[in-house]
């Protein structure tokens, strides 16, 4: 009877491996698309830094006024607070990209962590399955 008992949860240790391992595959994949999803907002923001840059050069090349008032087109007063408020339109979303990332990491190492503790149970269950087996099947020889 504990031969069979202990069959029955090697078995269920077995379907809940799958299942923790299909998960993990799954998170690993979310986490490939949030890490993408983070590249391609960084990549905006810095495209749009840049075109700002480009914008506030180009009009200090252009004014010698500006050019006898400041070192260079990053000392204008308005190019700080264009940068600031591009980096500021995407911060949120950055932010929230961050945090979907954070909770995908933790979810797999919870997931990692039970498939750690389901192997070694499985394995303990194991021996005790062989000693079982071995202990009902020596015919009295030992």
């Amino acid at each position: 009877m504990a031969t069979a008992n202990l069959h029955e949860v090697i078995q269920a240790s077995i379907l809940r491996k799958a299942e923790l391992q299909l998960n993990i595959s799954k998170m690993q994949s979310q986490k490939s698309l949030a890490i993408s999803a983070q590249t391609d907002a960084n990549s905006l923001l810095a495209h749009e830094k840049n075109a700002v840059r480009a914008e506030f050069k180009l009009l200090f090349e252009e004014d010698e006024v500006l050019q006898e008032q400041y070192k260079d087109y990053t000392e204008i007063p308005d190019f700080e607070e264009a940068i600031d408020k591009i980096t500021a339109k995407f911060q949120t979303e950055l932010e929230e990209l961050a945090a979907w990332e954070s909770a995908i990491d933790a979810q797999i190492t919870t997931d990692s962590t039970e498939l750690e503790e389901l192997k070694a149970y499985t394995d303990s269950y194991k021996n005790m399955l062989t000693d079982n087996i071995s202990k009902e099947f020596d015919f009295g020889l030992n």
